[in-house]
């Protein structure tokens, strides 16, 4: 039997919200598997925080920003162990510095970002010198870049959420505006696609089967379990995927529907959100 450690049972309760002794049974139900383990605890009724892979963040300084033109638009996640760092005036330009680097070479992981120069030094080494002056470890967890022909982003006051927003044009009235109000509504609502046709597969599998599993712990017929689940699925789109979401700003309208306002053509192409826990 696989062991479980208290913190691993603590990670799994703080990542969920649910009890000590429901955490631990279903980490040893799912031989350590933390993600097998939150699906348990979904199962079963218990109210699951989603976290949507933000779990790992600690504390550090998440800046988003876009190229002149508009175009092009990043969001970085500088990681630290500290708040006390996070809140470091030099970390946080540092912060800022890599997420313009970002833009500008449009990096595509944080692997090639790290390799990029800034005054002579590729940000590895920057950070590294970083680490040796604050005394902390220091890394780049997290990259989101956006290309689109306009690109918006947000910063939530604090830096620890930020996000950005594609559009599919970069001329009419109100863009600026309603790209802001997007790119907030990716922040706080955090879908996990565009639309309900671009939710994975896995994703997809995995909703239908706790709905079933949730079907089922309520007693409901074998024969209704399917179609129990498929409208928990379509209530899964329109929580979780953007342009189905209600609008933060007016609930009686989904942000399709404030999109076709602006203009009968515009839609989102893409959007990147970090957070740190």
């Amino acid at each position: 039997m696989t062991q479980i450690t208290a913190s691993e049972v603590n990670q799994l309760r703080q990542s969920t919200g649910a009890g000590m002794m429901d955490c631990k049974k279903a980490l040893v139900e799912a031989n350590g598997d933390m993600e097998k383990a939150v699906d348990l605890l979904r199962k079963k009724g218990q109210k699951v925080a989603a976290d949507r892979g933000d779990r790992d963040a600690k504390e550090g300084y998440i800046v988003a920003a876009t190229s002149e033109d508009g175009k092009t638009g990043a969001v970085v996640a500088l990681n630290c162990e500290t708040d006390f760092v996070a809140l470091n005036e030099d970390f946080q330009k540092y912060a800022t510095t890599i997420v313009e680097l970002a833009v500008s070479t449009k990096a595509n992981s944080t692997e090639q970002l790290k390799t990029e120069s800034i005054n002579g030094s590729t940000v590895e080494e920057g950070i590294t010198a970083l680490i040796g002056k604050i005394g902390e470890k220091v890394e780049i967890s997290q990259l989101k870049i956006v290309e689109a022909e306009k690109v918006i982003a947000y910063n939530h006051p604090g830096n620890r959420l930020a996000s950005i927003v594609g559009l599919s044009q970069s001329n009419g009235e109100n863009l600026d505006e309603i790209g802001r109000d997007i790119a907030m509504q990716i922040a706080a609502m955090n879908p996990v696609a565009i639309d309900q046709d671009d939710v994975s597969q896995e994703i997809i599998d995995r909703e239908i089967a706790v709905g079933k599993e949730q079907a089922r712990e309520a007693g409901k017929p074998e024969e209704m379990i399917e179609k129990i689940a498929m409208g928990k699925l379509n209530k899964f789109y329109k929580e979780n995927t953007l342009l189905n979401q209600d609008f933060i700003k007016d609930s009686k309208k989904s942000i399709k529907q404030v999109l076709s306002e602006v203009d009968s053509g515009l839609s989102v192409t893409s959007f990147g959100r970090s957070a740190l826990s």
